[in-house]
């Protein structure tokens, strides 16, 4: 699988990364381990997970599959920290908060550091320097090799990447930004994805099959075995069942039918070229599904399939992200 550098960093990841979303609840060790191998055997090395997946359990699944059945210098894993089960706030930046969820996060893993570790999402409770501190600290512990965030808007991506740049030499480059994106959510299009590649931060797509809708399953019912169906999931994909997304996947399969391939394929090959996107974060429920995503690696979309695409799902931006002089 082609290597791709993570932002303007000398760590290099697969161009497709393993998603471990399901992990510890709807997929068991046994089924993690099949994916685990069938990822590494196509040349991925790119591991997602976070401290709240399945409450911990997927962090510590993986935990257990390391080494035992892949060598962990074979793997870049990512986790995340900073959401936390509390109703009265959903996450917490804070240092106190950060750094001990990393060392619990290390303890489930099985490993003294994690190749990427993401702030989960905005804390607007705690000053950003406050958090920044707390990347800044899991690095020059060795903690962490690398450091970035999830769910940050433009502005909050902007002001903490300009921040960690402000005072070289004592400061931690920010190597990625972790945000939903696909051709049903182009909502990174708008400042997330500018503020990214003009600072040199690599954008990792999470949900980049549309939660699962751009494979096509959906069209006519929901399958009783797809998260569409699961108790835990079906709000999660309940947004993508509109009208929009419909005619946006008739779309993908149209164009996945002149091309002799899936709509799989097709949406997660046009997410994995987008400019400015490293690696698409894909989870799946079993290693057959799995081994269908990883096809898309052979996969290049034509040009004029991929503008075709682009005028389909073409999200509505007016000012100011157009030029206002001319409206």
């Amino acid at each position: 699988m082609e290597q791709r550098h993570l932002g303007r960093t000398g760590l290099r990841v697969s161009r497709i990364g393993l998603g471990t979303l399901t992990w510890g609840r709807d997929t068991g060790e046994h089924g993690a381990a099949e994916q685990l191998k069938e990822f590494w055997e196509a040349g991925g090395t790119l591991v997602d997970t976070a401290d709240v997946y399945a409450d911990g359990a997927a962090e510590y699944v993986l935990g257990q599959l390391i080494e035992d059945l892949v060598p962990r210098r074979d793997l870049v894993i990512a986790t995340k920290a900073g959401s936390v089960p509390d109703p009265e706030r959903r996450f917490d930046g804070s240092r106190g908060h950060l750094l001990a969820a990393l060392d619990a996060s290390l303890e489930r893993l099985g490993t003294d550091y994690v190749d990427l570790w993401q702030v989960h999402a905005f804390d607007p409770s705690t000053p950003l320097d406050e958090t920044l501190q707390a990347l800044d600290i899991a690095v020059a512990s060795g903690r962490a090799r690398y450091v970035g965030v999830s769910n940050f808007s433009g502005w909050q991506l902007a002001k903490a990447a300009t921040w960690q740049l402000a005072v070289p030499g004592t400061r931690t480059r920010l190597a990625s930004t972790q945000m939903e994106y696909s051709l049903v959510q182009r909502g990174v299009e708008r400042e997330v994805l500018p503020a990214a590649r003009d600072l040199g931060v690599g954008l990792l797509p999470s949900s980049p099959l549309g939660r699962g809708v751009l494979t096509g399953k959906y069209r006519h019912a929901t399958p009783a075995d797809s998260r569409g169906a699961s108790e835990h999931m079906a709000g999660f994909v309940a947004p993508y069942l509109d009208e929009a997304a419909g005619l946006i996947v008739d779309a993908v399969a149209t164009a996945a039918d002149g091309l002799a391939t899936t709509p799989l394929n097709v949406a997660l090959a046009w997410v994995r070229d987008r400019p400015g996107v490293v690696a698409p974060i894909v989870g799946a429920r079993t290693s057959q599904q799995l081994a269908a995503a990883l096809s898309a690696e052979e996969l290049s979309l034509p040009d004029e399939i991929c503008r075709a695409l682009d005028d389909v799902s073409a999200p509505v931006h007016h000012y100011p992200d157009q030029d206002w002089s001319t409206l």
